[in-house]
C-alpha cells in the first residue's frame, strides 16, 4: 500500500499531533504491507531524519507553514501531489486540515473536538472553521480514526456522523523511554540543570489560558503553600500559546511566586526524567481528545492528579486522583492530600503503572495499518 501522510502541522515538534505522527511512521516502518510517503514542511525536514532512509519525504515549500496557507495546500496541491506519486490512500491526522476532494481514498485522524467544549480556545475564524467547515470535510473521508471513544462520541454529536462508523484506535506511550528509574538521579539531574532542590508538583502542558487551566491552578498551589507551610513549588512546562500571558500574570501576582517555575518547553530527551523528579503529576486540563502526559507519568512511576474532562476519565480510568478542574479548592486539597498520604501515593504508582501498561504506539501503528488495509478492500 502505497501511503501518503501529510506532516506539515507538526509545529516544530511541540504538540500532541507531531507525537502522534512521529510515533507512527516509527512504528510503521517494520510493517511490510506499508509504504510510506511523508509530506514535510521544507523548514522542519531534519525532524523526520529518524526515518529519512526507510520512507519517501516530500519537501513542501515553507510558504505553507501558516494556518491559512497550509488550509490552502492541502485543499489544492496535496491532491495533485497524492496523483503525481500515484498514493493508493491519503491519511490526514489533524482535522483541521481534512481535504474536500483527494484522487484517492482518505482517511482522517480526529483528536479533538475542543472548539465545540472550551469557549475562547481559539480566535473567531478558527472556532467558525473547526466548527462548521470541518464538519462538512470530515463527513467527506472515506474512514475517521478517533484518538478516544469521547472523541468519538463527539464526532457523532457534532458532525452528526455514527460513533459506529469511526475507527477508535487509542494513543500510545514509548514504554523504553517512559518507564521507572531512580528518582533520586532523577532529583539530582533537576536540581542541576533547573536548579529545583525541593519536592514539586509538576504540570507538562503547552501555556494555553483558558484550555490548560493553569490559572486556577496557580491559585490551588497558592492555597496549598498557605495552609501546608511546605517548600514544595510547582512547575509548569511548556513552550507558550494562546493566552500565555494571563499565565505569566497568575504566577507573577503569587505570593508564592518564587516556588514556581516556568521551564518553557521540554525537550522529548528530558520528559522521562522530569516525570521521575516529580513528587506528583497534576493535569487540571478543562478539556482533552486524549492527553498523553498523564499516562507517560504513570508510566515512570509518578502519582497523578487529573482533571476527567474530555476523554481524560477514560484514559486516566481509576489510576489517578481525580478532580474538578474548575474548582479550586477541589484542586488544592488533592495537592495537600498527595503531599501528605504516603499510603495513596504508593496505591496510585502501582495502579499508574498498570493503566500505562495498557497504551502502545506499536498496537496503535498496526491498528491504523488495518485501518488502511479495510479502507483499500
Amino acid at each position: 500500500m502505497k501511503i501518503g501522510l501529510t506532516a506539515t502541522v507538526v509545529q516544530g515538534g511541540r504538540s500532541g499531533v507531531a507525537q502522534y505522527v512521529f510515533s507512527l511512521i516509527r512504528e510503521m516502518l517494520p510493517i511490510h504491507d506499508v509504504e510510506l510517503t511523508v509530506f514535510v514542511l521544507e523548514d522542519e525536514l531534519a525532524l523526520f531524519d529518524f526515518a529519512a532512509d526507510q520512507i519517501k519525504i516530500v519537501p513542501v515549500p515553507r510558504r505553507a507553514s501558516s494556518p491559512v496557507n497550509n488550509i490552502l495546500w492541502h485543499q489544492t496541491e496535496l491532491p495533485q501531489l497524492a496523483e503525481q506519486h500515484r498514493l493508493d490512500l491519503l491519511h490526514v491526522p489533524s482535522y483541521r486540515r481534512l481535504i474536500f476532494r483527494a484522487p484517492c481514498p482518505t482517511v482522517g485522524t480526529i483528536h479533538d473536538l475542543a472548539p465545540f467544549h472550551v469557549r475562547g480556545k481559539y480566535d473567531f475564524a478558527r472556532m467558525f472553521y473547526g466548527r462548521v467547515i470541518v464538519k462538512q470535510l470530515a463527513r467527506r473521508q472515506k474512514e475517521l480514526i478517533a484518538v478516544s471513544h469521547n472523541t468519538a462520541r463527539d464526532i457523532e454529536r457534532f458532525f452528526d456522523i455514527p460513533a459506529s462508523t469511526i475507527k477508535v484506535i487509542h494513543n500510545g506511550i514509548d514504554h523504553q523511554r517512559f518507564s521507572p528509574a531512580s528518582p533520586d538521579e532523577a532529583r539530582a539531574w533537576m536540581a542541576n540543570k533547573h536548579g529545583v532542590d525541593a519536592p514539586f508538583f509538576l504540570y507538562i502542558s503547552r501555556l494555553e489560558h483558558p484550555a490548560k487551566n493553569h490559572v486556577r491552578l496557580i491559585s490551588a498551589f497558592d492555597a496549598f503553600k498557605s495552609r501546608t507551610g511546605l517548600d514544595w513549588q510547582l512547575v509548569l512546562g511548556g513552550g507558550d500559546w494562546h493566552g500565555s500571558s494571563a499565565i505569566y500574570d497568575a504566577a507573577a501576582a503569587s505570593p508564592f511566586t518564587k516556588d514556581i517555575t516556568f521551564l518553557g518547553f521540554v525537550p522529548d530527551e528530558d520528559l522521562a526524567s522530569l516525570y521521575r523528579a516529580a513528587r506528583c503529576m497534576v493535569y487540571p486540563s478543562l478539556f482533552e481528545g486524549f492527553g498523553l502526559p498523564p499516562v507517560e507519568a504513570m508510566a515512570c512511576g509518578t502519582p497523578v492528579i487529573s482533571s476527567t474532562r474530555g476523554a481524560l476519565e477514560e484514559v486516566v480510568a481509576d489510576a489517578a486522583l481525580t478532580i474538578d478542574p474548575e474548582n479550586i479548592e477541589d484542586i488544592a486539597q488533592a495537592l495537600i492530600t498527595l503531599s501528605s498520604d504516603a499510603a495513596l501515593v504508593s496505591q496510585l504508582t502501582t495502579k499508574g503503572l498498570a493503566n500505562a501498561a495498557r497504551f502502545h504506539w506499536s498496537r496503535a501503528a498496526e491498528q491504523v495499518a488495518e485501518v488502511y488495509r479495510l479502507t483499500l478492500r
